[in-house]
């Protein structure tokens, strides 16, 4: 049995407004998409494990060997929902319990 070695990302979403949960996975996946065509985003096996509004944070999971793919999906987007917002990744572990380590403490 082969495991998948995984990766989760801490991300900030820097905008004026609160983004959603499928506005959000819609932007990553289209700039996923966008730089790296369908069989990229087929590699990353991306997946939201929780999104707040207030803060506005999100946890994704990857695979390990496409973390370059989606640091650089993330930063790629600009907007969403018309609005201009930033993707920052403050941290990325290999577990969750390591990356609630990084969490800011307004979150917990």
């Amino acid at each position: 049995m082969h495991l998948i070695k995984r990766r989760y990302l801490l991300v900030q979403i820097a905008g004026s407004e609160t983004v959603d949960e499928r506005a959000f996975m819609d932007a990553v996946w289209n700039a996923v998409l966008r730089l790296f065509g369908e069989y990229g985003a087929s590699q990353t096996n991306l997946i939201l494990m929780r999104h707040e509004l207030k803060p506005n944070y999100a946890v994704l999971r990857c695979s390990h060997k496409a973390l370059g793919m989606v640091k650089a999906s993330l930063a790629s987007v600009t907007q969403m929902n018309g609005r201009p917002v930033a993707l920052r990744v403050l941290g990325v572990s290999g577990t969750l319990k390591g990356l609630r380590r990084q969490l800011p403490e307004t979150w917990l």
